[in-house]
């Protein structure tokens, strides 16, 4: 008692000596911030398992490190498997605190939860730039939370205690086996339905959670998936969806995404003939990303000889650089399946005409149709070589309609743009038919 009181004062008093800085965390579903100027890494992560009124909680504490990039701290991220993501904010900011001669700060955050493995990421924001390296702390912790302590039952006679003999208690044996044959075969029949629940979630659980909003992706706790991106230069709204579906993955899919516009920097040093090739190298899957092929361009689209500024100048370069390198592994199967094609916009043709000759062999998705089916497909190598173990107690990760909401919308935008492109085309072809 002694003990923890002292560890309570001697926390309150550290607490006061640091301007009583004051850490607030709520559920947080946006994308986070990302900015050439960041915090440094945190300097440690602790997890450990508490019991609070008998409820299993987990004490997620984490070291900032003072030093002058607190600055451009916003906040701390929090994310935990099977649970919401959180976004923790100081009062005052570090950066206004009094922090002299400190070099790092402990803050915590307690989160209730249950028996499993989840995974626990903290990072600072904003983040850096894609490709700058390690930017988080992570721990995997086995929960075992203690099982409530049930009291003995106290037996009290049936009959009068003064006499043992008398046919009331008798009559209490026959009872006493009835209700063990009825305890007995009543767990049977739990047990026999927890087996049925079990394999009707493992069959068509994903068709339920589907047909409710929710889509399922298996993802690797520890190594996202290396995933190169190349585009062809169309238009501005077709730019915003290729970014949308680049931050999706790099968020929300599991990915390790590379795109020109995140690493413009190296394309011009390295050059994009040798950033391609090299980032053709590291990536497990190669996404070709290009509109539906009812997709034709039209007045309203840009020019490639001027290409608006939203658009790298790297774009025109890499697209007929990666057809080419499809091109020359046609003969290779096995080389061919490193390179995908995904369409984005609605599909209203259903004969690959327009497609780039390149890319007919290839495998195609079409967003956002096929969404759920690419994220499968870029994890089905790592999830085949899992254990069992970790395919029970870890069987993926959902994510709802909100999630996507940033992807969707750039995606219809594109869509609704294809549409009034391909009626303003049927007219004009009917009078040069009749011409």
């Amino acid at each position: 008692m002694w003990s923890f009181m002292f560890i309570f004062f001697s926390s309150v008093a550290f607490q006061v000596t640091s301007d009583e800085i004051k850490v607030e965390c709520s559920k947080y579903y946006e994308f986070p911030p990302i900015s050439d100027v960041s915090p440094s890494l945190l300097v440690d992560l602790k997890v450990n398992l508490l019991t609070v009124g008998g409820i299993c909680v987990l004490n997620i504490s984490w070291a900032i490190n003072i030093d002058a990039s607190i600055q451009y701290l916003t906040g701390t991220r929090l994310m935990i498997d099977g649970q919401p993501t959180y976004l923790c904010k100081y009062h005052p900011s570090l950066a206004e605190a009094n922090l002299t001669g400190l070099k790092q700060k402990w803050f915590y955050h307690l989160v209730e939860t249950s028996d499993g493995l989840p995974l626990v990421q903290v990072n600072n924001l904003p983040l850096p730039p894609p490709g700058s390296g390690t930017t988080s702390k992570f721990v995997t912790l086995d929960i075992r939370c203690p099982k409530p302590s049930t009291p003995t039952p106290t037996l009290v006679p049936a009959g009068p205690v003064t006499e043992p003999d008398t046919p009331a208690e008798l009559s209490t044996s026959p009872l006493r086996t009835e209700h063990v044959t009825v305890a007995i075969f009543g767990g049977l029949a739990g047990l026999l339905i927890l087996c049925s629940c079990f394999i009707i979630y493992k069959n068509c659980g994903a068709n339920i959670a589907k047909s409710i909003g929710f889509k399922s992706l298996f993802t690797s706790p520890t190594a996202p998936v290396p995933v190169l991106m190349v585009y062809s230069a169309e238009n501005s709204a077709f730019q915003q969806a290729v970014l949308a579906l680049a931050e999706f993955l790099q968020w929300h899919g599991g990915c390790s995404v590379a795109v020109d516009m995140w690493q413009q920097k190296k394309i011009a040093e390295l050059g994009p003939m040798r950033w391609l090739v090299e980032q053709v190298k590291v990536a497990d899957r190669v996404l070709i990303v290009c509109p539906q092929p009812s997709f034709q361009p039209s007045h309203s689209l840009p020019n490639h000889s001027s290409p608006q500024p939203s658009i790298p100048a790297a774009a025109h370069d890499l697209y007929p650089l990666i057809l080419n390198m499809v091109a020359s592994h046609a003969k290779s199967a096995s080389e061919l399946a490193k390179f995908w094609v995904v369409q984005l916009g609605e599909q209203q043709d259903k004969q690959p005409s327009n497609l780039a000759l390149e890319l007919r062999a290839c495998k195609t998705f079409c967003l956002m149709k096929n969404l759920n089916k690419l994220c499968r497909s870029l994890h089905k190598e790592r999830q085949d070589i899992k254990n069992i173990s970790h395919l029970i107690l870890r069987p993926g990760i959902s994510y709802s309609r909100k999630s996507t909401r940033k992807l969707r919308e750039p995606v219809e935008k594109l869509s609704r743009h294809q549409t009034s492109i391909s009626s303003e085309s049927k007219p004009l072809k009917s009078v040069v038919m009749s011409v």
